[in-house]
């Protein structure tokens, strides 16, 4: 048990990162947020080999079970807001996209102008 208090510690470090990604994500800051996405995972395979070897008993998984909870809800969060951002980029690009369609539709007529024709000329 001599490593149960490393074990809190990267607990506590992992919750920590959690809430710098959440706070970047309801920030809208994405690049800093990728950035930290590395070292989030990084401490939850750290965390993950630490685990192995402790093999935490009963009570220590009580401890930590409000924690991880947190971590949990945190990352739930952070994937929510990330989904968001992706539906709108995914919007803007489908409007990119339609945008250039007309543009080339109406660059294919040639500069000619369409102009209906009245019920007059059909006489």
């Amino acid at each position: 048990m001599s490593n149960a208090p490393q074990l809190y510690t990267l607990y506590q470090q992992l919750l920590n990162q959690s809430q710098v990604m959440l706070r970047l994500a309801r920030q809208g800051l994405w690049d800093e947020l990728i950035a930290c996405e590395t070292d989030y995972v990084n401490a939850v395979h750290s965390l993950a080999q630490l685990t192995e070897e402790i093999q935490p008993s009963s009570q220590m998984q009580e401890q930590l079970r409000p924690t991880l909870r947190e971590i949990l809800d945190n990352e739930s969060q952070v994937k929510t807001l990330l989904q968001n951002r992706m539906d709108e980029l995914a919007k803007l690009v489908g409007q990119n996209s339609m945008q250039k369609t007309v543009l080339s539709t109406y660059s294919n007529q040639g500069g000619h102008v369409l102009v209906p024709q009245s019920n007059l000329d059909l006489n």
